[in-house]
């Protein structure tokens, strides 16, 4: 993060992209996709669109056509579908007029317009990913690194991971049974039914009912119902989540792999998810900004960049702050965040072994 008045923040980091070759990357006419997080309403750690901006005009410079994208929450909130998630990113600041490129939510409307990539995987023989990401031409991945409560700590692997899917893809990811209603919510509008593409959804007794049996996880009736009364099913452990991510960033991976550039900011390194309407201070200092064509490889560097800085006094971390101990279990003490980067080594998307190259 060092600058000074002959080479400032922007210059370098145009000058990483240089070192990631990223000219033998975009080719002319290409459509670009530019993954990433426009943070919750009242979340303030987000990547700041004048860096974004720095990245959209680099691959303008090459010829290709960028675009900032990044797909629907599953949860009921400002992202949950693409007219609000579009009126949040302009919000904060992802106009074209800041960032010069236009913004397009990846899964569409409603978050079910996907593209299902075969993989063959322990979990999944097929996954959902968001259209936009999938028919893109070349994929650029800037995520913002931070703690997780799910992951340990959320980076690329996270971004491309869930980030990527589409709502159907992030609803398996989380749960492997349909919704629940909770009854005391529901006014029986029957939004839901009309919503519902398997015909899953009947109003018993003046209150919607799912049938798991028909249920295909698409996730479409959480978005739809208007009071919130359809809820995600938290089933699944952290483990079992963690792998199941993976197996979506290797759905993702398999189609952009070859074309694909992965960024890690790590800035503003807060305790939690950008998804959360707020963002509490940051546990350890600025870092800098990684970039990488491995997505394993700068995770786990960044992961052990966060490591050997000493903790911040009064954050979210009350233990493992000193130089070189685990700040993410110092944090989430129960979340193993290596099983991320172990499965996605073990199926082929990288590795956990890198050289740092400081520029």
């Amino acid at each position: 993060m060092r600058s000074d008045a002959r080479e400032n923040l922007h210059h370098k980091l145009r000058r990483l992209l240089d070192k990631v070759s990223i000219d033998t990357l975009v080719r002319k006419a290409d459509l670009v996709a530019v993954k990433i997080h426009f943070g919750e309403k009242g979340n303030t750690a987000f990547i700041r669109p004048i860096l974004i901006r720095d990245i959209i005009e680099k691959v303008s410079d090459l010829g290709g056509k960028p675009f900032l994208t990044d797909a629907n929450t599953l949860y009921r909130g400002e992202r949950d579908e693409a007219v609000s998630h579009l009126k949040l990113a302009l919000e904060h600041g992802f106009s074209f007029a800041t960032v010069a490129a236009p913004v397009i939510i990846a899964d569409g409307l409603r978050g079910n317009d996907s593209v299902k990539i075969k993989i063959d995987a322990k979990h999944f023989a097929e996954v959902s990913i968001a259209a936009s990401i999938a028919n893109a031409d070349t994929l650029i991945s800037a995520a913002h690194f931070k703690g997780h409560e799910l992951t340990g700590f959320g980076g690329t692997l996270k971004n491309i991971g869930m980030g990527c899917a589409s709502r159907e893809g992030k609803m398996k990811q989380h749960s492997d049974i349909s919704p629940i209603v909770a009854a005391e919510e529901c006014v029986a509008c029957g939004k839901c039914i009309e919503q519902c593409p398997a015909d899953a959804i009947n109003i018993i007794q003046e209150k919607s009912r799912i049938d798991p049996e028909l249920c295909i996880g698409c996730a479409e009736c959480i978005t739809a119902c208007p009071v919130g009364a359809i809820k995600i099913n938290w089933n699944e452990s952290i483990e079992l989540f963690q792998e199941k991510m993976i197996e979506y960033a290797c759905g993702v991976f398999s189609c952009q792999g070859n074309r694909s550039i992965y960024l890690n900011f790590l800035t503003s390194i807060s305790p939690a998810c950008d998804c959360y309407g707020h963002a509490d201070r940051p546990i350890v200092p600025d870092i800098g900004i990684l970039a990488s064509r491995d997505p394993v490889a700068i995770d786990q560097a960044a992961a052990d960049m966060v490591n050997a800085e000493e903790g911040f006094i009064n954050s979210a971390l009350k233990m493992n702050r000193k130089k070189g101990q685990d700040k993410f279990r110092g944090l989430y003490p129960q979340v193993d965040w290596e099983i991320q980067l172990n499965y996605a080594e073990k199926l082929g998307m990288g590795k956990r072994a890198y050289k740092i190259i400081e520029i």
